[in-house]
């Protein structure tokens, strides 16, 4: 016998997740749902929209993470909990900890996405080190590159984040 979860559990949100992921396959996105819970309980929720959108940035944690920022009209989320129908990837994962997300739970991990050919391990090769030639990343060298920085520490009227 399966009880129903409590009304703020993890579960409750997570099962959240993977219906909308669930059903965003039905309206032909990807298999991919999250739920951003803020410290005040509003909900936020976001699919997977990188074909439907032909957006490789729109995964449904960010797209979960973009809606609850709009939607508190603040780009600092500190005191939310971010949901997920699969173990977020390295991409996702940056974005909770920039909006400064508190907590993250998912429901199935990277290699049941692998399973489904969402593989997503080379990613984590190249952020441990094991993989840097995926793709080269170098530092040219301009005298004025610190231009921006130095405009952003005289702007008296700046928003710090």
């Amino acid at each position: 016998m399966t009880t129903a979860p409590e009304q703020n559990s993890p579960s409750r949100y997570l099962q959240q997740a993977v219906g909308l992921a669930t059903d965003n396959v039905d309206r032909g996105g990807g298999p991919f749902g999250a739920v951003v819970v803020t410290a005040d309980g509003r909900v936020f929720e976001g699919v997977n929209r990188v074909t439907l959108d032909n957006d490789p940035t729109a995964h449904a944690e960010v797209v979960a993470i973009r809606a609850a920022a709009a939607g508190t009209a603040n780009f600092n989320l500190q005191g939310a909990v971010l949901y997920a129908s699969c173990e977020p990837c390295p991409l996702c994962l940056a974005s909770a900890l920039w909006a400064r997300i508190d907590r993250v739970y998912f429901a199935a991990d990277r290699h049941g996405a692998a399973a489904a050919g969402f593989d997503d391990a080379l990613f984590y090769e190249y952020f441990d080190g094991s993989r840097t030639d995926l793709m080269p990343v170098t530092r040219g060298d301009l005298p004025a590159s610190d231009a921006p920085f130095k405009a952003w520490g005289a702007n008296t009227e700046r928003t710090e984040y």
